[in-house]
């Protein structure tokens, strides 16, 4: 009888932008490979998709219905393997699963980003952390992608049978590349930018978090000395109309170019020269990740996620939401080539060794081999 495992999440776009891979290597195994979120996409790698309403508040009410489907599917399929990613995928799938965890399935929950960390608003610890620590309890193997999480779930005696770290979701390094100069210029004309122009990108949703307000006065304070930046944003976002407004107040409209949402990130940082990023609050982004593949050198707020990736003068700056100092070392990069190739070159090395697909899927795939023999290990202590 085929072995069967259920990934579940808030939304299925989640699984099409950073878990395909890992979908694939279970249908390698010669395993049932089925999926629970909100959405109606078409998954490659799937037998089958269940839509069911995950909100991400966790108080909605549709939440109640979610949970309520989501326990029907998993007592009617006797899963082997049940792996919840997002917050609120992995609140309602650690409740539902905790019967048949008692049976034998094995629950893994990836956290991509604690809510509490250090930093983090009061109301976050209040509400996120008892949340968190009592569910680990109901977790055979909690997943973190960042260092402080891991040293966070260790430290706090998280209850889960065992805490891995892994270096995220992975990068596609095979698309996510340096160009040569001639493509970049050729790009460059092709989307309306000048060779000379001092591309700097940005892509994420306009929020209070992702704090775009920061790039965009730190573009102001540089407009006479680097007047030929122009910084790109791509998102959508409750903030966006305050961000295009402030643009204008401070009278830098035409270096910002509000992008809207895109799918062609990889495009897009090709013809940029720098990587910025101002949020507060990361796990690991794979905005960055993706910049630093591309060979990009990054200027980015300080939190756990960039700290991870960044290292001062080696491929990029870590700043203290000051936008004076994001402002100085956007002008050291564009005045120096050579620094601006060089912190590129080593972004892209470190990709490579620690954050591409094929270094994440051997570490995912460990842990889902240990379940899996663990799993054996029970059906011969039954029989």
């Amino acid at each position: 009888m085929k072995k069967k495992v259920l990934f579940c999440a808030t939304v299925d776009y989640h699984f099409k932008a950073f878990h395909l891979q890992y979908l694939k290597w279970f249908k390698e195994q010669g395993w049932e490979v089925h999926v629970a979120a909100a959405g109606e996409l078409i998954l490659p790698f799937v037998d089958k998709k269940f839509n069911i309403p995950i909100q991400r508040l966790p108080f909605h009410k549709k939440n109640i219905k979610a949970y309520k489907e989501l326990k029907k599917i998993i007592d009617y399929n006797h899963y082997n393997i049940i792996h919840g990613h997002t917050p609120m995928g992995g609140v309602l799938t650690r409740v539902a699963a905790r019967n048949v965890r008692k049976q034998g399935t094995k629950v893994i929950y990836t956290a991509h980003g604690f809510h509490f960390c250090k930093g983090a608003p009061l109301i976050n610890w209040l509400l996120y952390y008892p949340i968190e620590k009592v569910l680990a309890s109901f977790t055979d193997c909690l997943v973190t992608i960042n260092q402080e999480d891991y040293q966070l779930a260790k430290s706090h005696r998280f209850k889960a049978k065992s805490i891995k770290h892994v270096h995220g979701v992975g990068v596609n390094t095979d698309i996510f590349k340096p160009v040569t100069d001639s493509q970049k210029n050729n790009s460059r004309k092709s989307l309306g930018y000048k060779l000379d122009d001092f591309l700097m990108f940005y892509a994420a949703e306009f929020n209070k978090n992702k704090n775009q307000k920061l790039l965009i006065e730190s573009i102001a304070l540089l407009k006479d000395e680097v007047p030929n930046a122009k910084l790109l944003l791509a998102g959508d976002g409750p903030l966006l109309d305050e961000c295009q407004k402030l643009a204008q107040i401070l009278k830098v409209e035409d270096m910002i170019d509000f992008l809207g949402f895109r799918n062609d990130i990889e495009n897009l940082l090709n013809i940029s020269d720098l990587a910025v990023a101002s949020s507060q609050r990361e796990g690991l982004p794979v905005n960055i990740m993706e910049a630093m593949a591309c060979g990009l050198p990054v200027v980015a707020n300080n939190n756990r996620g960039h700290r991870e990736l960044i290292q001062n003068e080696k491929n990029g700056w870590l700043i203290e939401n000051q936008s004076s100092d994001f402002a100085e070392k956007i002008k050291l990069i564009a005045n120096n080539r050579q620094l601006k190739n060089e912190l590129g070159s080593n972004g892209r090395k470190k990709i490579l060794t620690n954050f591409s697909n094929q270094k994440v899927l051997g570490e995912k795939s460990e842990i889902y081999l240990e379940q899996m023999n663990e799993l054996e290990g029970n059906l011969w202590a039954v029989h």
